[in-house]
């Protein structure tokens, strides 16, 4: 029997498994946090399941996951935990006190087709699951990222979340899980390039708000690229690959990006991060001799060509075997600023490919 009829046999409603609800990894995935947050939320201000399950794993019913909800859509407003956790339980009360008040003073019989009409008319209607069941995934985007993040993974908006809620141990959590699950190239891709674009739009359309949510994803992001790579690979003759911003430049995630993916194949890669002056990067080219140079220029003002083609022709080497580096003009600042001969990718994956088909050669 296949996993996809198995999970359709243990589950009910709302993807509450029948044997009596979710755990807390689960109810963490549900919401884009960190199991930690949910552990963290439950010891701290009470937000736990209600039913109390024999062993030692707790199960969370919808009806707790939905306060859970409630507790991530406050907080990504910047409502302090404790205020938020304060005003979920208090609406809890308030709602069960609203049920107790309207609930009928005592059992009522079921209806059959044999029940007179007026007692039908008295009788409450039964419904399938005493449970409501779980939200569905996009109400839950809605209350919780506060970001317009569209039709993307639903790791985004975890992500996103965490983020707006500053919440450094939950960002770190799913960042990593997103690089093991997807690998590096896609979770750039899909997951953590939109969520820094949402963040960027949400700064740009509200009176420079969230700067503070932008540097603090792009440091966790730079983090998680720094432990997920494996070790610098040893030099290889005339195989090694420089990378560097141009002068001026100083937006090196996508770059530290392309770093990790590259050491991820084993490839060596010298890394010289941010606006990097063009005697330097003379010299780092001359010392390294590699078999390519990424130049990154986010913004068409610092983007080069006289400087691309003046790398592009530097020649090492002994007289008779000569070599040049392949130069890529990388990022969004050369779009329009082409030079003539050089590789110009347009994404994380293709400038992968290039590079690993130039070292290669």
């Amino acid at each position: 029997m296949g996993t996809h009829e198995r999970d359709g046999e243990d589950r009910g409603r709302g993807g509450v498994p029948l044997g009596g609800g979710l755990t807390t990894g689960e109810v963490a995935r549900r919401l884009g946090v960190a199991p930690t947050t949910v552990r963290t939320w439950d010891r701290r201000y009470g937000l736990g399941p209600d039913a109390h399950t024999g062993g030692r794993h707790r199960r969370w019913t919808a009806t707790d996951v939905a306060r859970l909800e409630r507790m991530c859509a406050l907080t990504a407003t910047g409502i302090p935990p404790a205020e938020a956790a304060r005003t979920v339980l208090g609406e809890a009360t308030l709602g069960a006190e609203s049920v107790a008040l309207t609930a009928p003073a005592g059992p009522t019989a079921p209806t059959s087709p044999d029940t007179p009409p007026q007692a039908q008319a008295q009788a409450p209607a039964r419904r399938p699951s005493d449970t409501p069941p779980l939200p569905s995934a996009r109400a839950r985007s809605r209350a919780g990222s506060g970001l317009r993040l569209g039709d993307v993974r639903q790791e985004c908006k975890g992500i996103a979340r965490a983020a707006l809620r500053l919440d450094a141990v939950a960002l770190d959590e799913l960042l990593e899980a997103a690089i093991v699950e997807h690998g590096l190239v896609a979770a750039w891709t899909e997951v953590i390039m939109p969520t820094l674009q949402a963040v960027g739009r949400k700064w740009e359309s509200s009176g420079e708000r969230y700067v503070e949510v932008e540097h603090f994803l792009s440091w966790h992001v730079s983090g998680a690229l720094r432990r997920g790579a494996p070790p610098s690979a040893a030099d290889r003759p005339g195989a090694t690959i420089v990378l560097a911003c141009v002068p001026g430049e100083n937006h090196t995630l996508p770059l530290e990006v392309l770093a990790a993916a590259l050491a991820e194949r084993g490839l060596p890669v010298r890394m010289f991060g941010g606006a990097l002056p063009v005697e330097s990067l003379v010299t780092a080219v001359r010392r390294t001799g590699p078999a390519a140079v990424g130049l990154w220029a986010q913004s068409r003002t610092t983007a080069s060509r006289p400087l691309a083609q003046h790398v592009a022709a530097m020649e090492w080497g002994v007289r008779g075997a000569r070599r040049k580096p392949v130069v890529l003009t990388i990022g969004p600042g050369w779009s329009g600023r082409t030079v003539t001969g050089l590789p110009r990718p347009t994404g994380l994956a293709e400038a992968v490919a290039v590079l690993e088909s130039v070292v290669s050669r």
